[in-house]
C-alpha cells in the first residue's frame, strides 16, 4: 500500500533530480559523481519549497487567526471551566468551534506545510535508500534514475560522506562526522525558525495559556526529536531537510518584518520604522529651499543715496 503511494511522488523526486543535474552539468559542472548531484537536491528542496508558497500564506493568515482569537478562547475556557456535564462540554465546543470559523482558522492549518512535506521526504528517502540496489541491478530503476545514474548519485559525496550514507550503517568516521553536523545543523535551524516565530510574531495575549504553554514545549521537542532520529537519515535528506529550514527561516522572517501579526513585537517595531521614515521624509520636505547663488564676475554697484536739497 505504502508503495503504491509513494512511488509516483518518488517518480517526480527522481526527475527533479535528474533535470537539475542536467542543468547544473550543462552550466559546466563535472558529469557523473560529483557536485551536481548535491546540487540536484538543493534545487529539489527549492522547487518543493516555491510549490509551497500559496500554502505558507494560508498558514501565516490561519496562525495569525489562531493568536487572535486566544483571548477569547481563553474566555470560553474559563467560562466553562470545571463543568464536567456532557452539555457544558457540547455548548463549550460548539463556542469554540464558532470561534474558529470567526476568525477563518483550525488548529491543523499552520501544521499543513510540515504534513504536506512528509510524502516528499519519505520519497526522497526512499530513493536514497535505494540507489545502491538500483546500481547492483537488484531493485528497479526509479523514473530516470537506472543502474548508471543510482551509481553515480550513491558516489557522489558531501565533505567526504556519500549521498546515501547513514550514520548508524555507515564505517567511515569522515562520514559520520559529516552526518553529525548536518543533525545539528537541522535541528538548529529547526529552533530558530520555530523561535523567531513564537517571540517576535505573537501579541502577548497569545504568549499566555495553555495553547502558548504547548508551542514552547514543542519549540524544544520538536528539534530533539529530529537531533534523534536524524542518525537514519541518508545524508541526501538531511541536506534536503537543512536547506527547506533555511528557506523557512529566511522566508518567515521576511514575513515577519513586511507583514507582523497584530499587536506583536514585530508590529511595534515596524512601526518605529515607518515613524522614522516618516519623520526623516517630513525633515528633508520643510528644509528651506537655499538662496540662488549669485554670478560670479560681476561686482554689485553701490546704491546712491538722494540728498536733500538746501533751500
Amino acid at each position: 500500500m505504502l508503495d503504491t503511494i509513494l512511488y509516483p511522488i518518488e517518480w517526480v523526486v527522481a526527475w527533479i533530480m535528474y533535470g537539475a543535474h542536467a542543468l547544473f552539468t550543462t552550466l559546466g559542472m563535472q558529469d557523473g559523481p560529483g557536485w551536481a548531484w548535491v546540487f540536484s537536491i538543493v534545487a529539489l528542496t527549492v522547487v518543493i519549497r516555491i510549490a509551497l508558497i500559496p500554502l505558507f500564506f494560508k498558514q501565516i493568515k490561519a496562525s495569525r487567526g489562531m493568536q487572535m482569537m486566544q483571548p477569547e478562547l481563553q474566555a470560553v475556557q474559563k467560562k466553562y471551566k470545571g463543568k464536567t456535564d456532557p452539555a457544558s462540554r457540547e455548548a463549550m465546543g460548539r463556542e469554540t468551534m464558532e470561534l474558529y470559523r470567526k476568525h477563518g482558522t483550525n488548529p491543523m492549518a499552520s501544521c499543513l506545510p510540515i504534513l504536506l512535506q512528509s510524502p516528499i521526504f519519505f520519497a526522497l528517502f526512499r530513493v536514497l535508500n535505494n540507489l545502491q540496489g538500483i546500481a547492483e541491478g537488484t531493485h528497479k530503476a526509479i523514473g530516470p534514475i537506472d543502474q548508471r545514474i543510482a551509481g553515480d548519485v550513491e558516489s557522489s559525496s558531501l565533505f567526504g560522506a556519500q549521498l546515501s550514507d547513514v550514520f548508524r550503517t555507515t564505517d567511515s568516521t569522515t562520514s559520520r562526522i559529516v552526518v553529525i553536523c548536518l543533525i545539528l545543523l537541522m535541528s538548529a535551524t529547526m529552533f530558530f525558525t520555530q523561535r523567531q516565530l513564537t517571540m517576535k510574531n505573537m501579541p502577548k495575549a497569545a504568549l499566555e495559556g495553555p495553547m502558548a504553554s504547548t508551542q514552547k514545549m514543542m519549540l524544544y521537542i520538536l528539534p530533539v526529536i529530529f537531533l534523534i532520529s536524524g542518525i537514519n537519515f541518508p545524508v541526501g535528506v538531511l541536506i534536503y531537510w537543512v536547506i527547506s529550514n533555511l528557506w523557512s527561516m529566511g522566508q518567515q522572517f521576511y514575513t515577519i518584518k513586511k507583514m507582523p501579526a497584530p499587536g506583536s513585537e514585530a508590529e511595534r517595531l515596524l512601526k518605529e520604522r515607518q515613524a522614522r521614515k516618516a519623520a526623516a521624509k517630513g525633515a528633508i520636505e520643510a528644509a528651506p529651499e537655499p538662496e540662488p547663488e549669485k554670478a560670479r564676475g560681476q561686482r554689485e554697484q553701490p546704491k546712491r543715496k538722494n540728498r536733500q536739497k538746501r533751500g
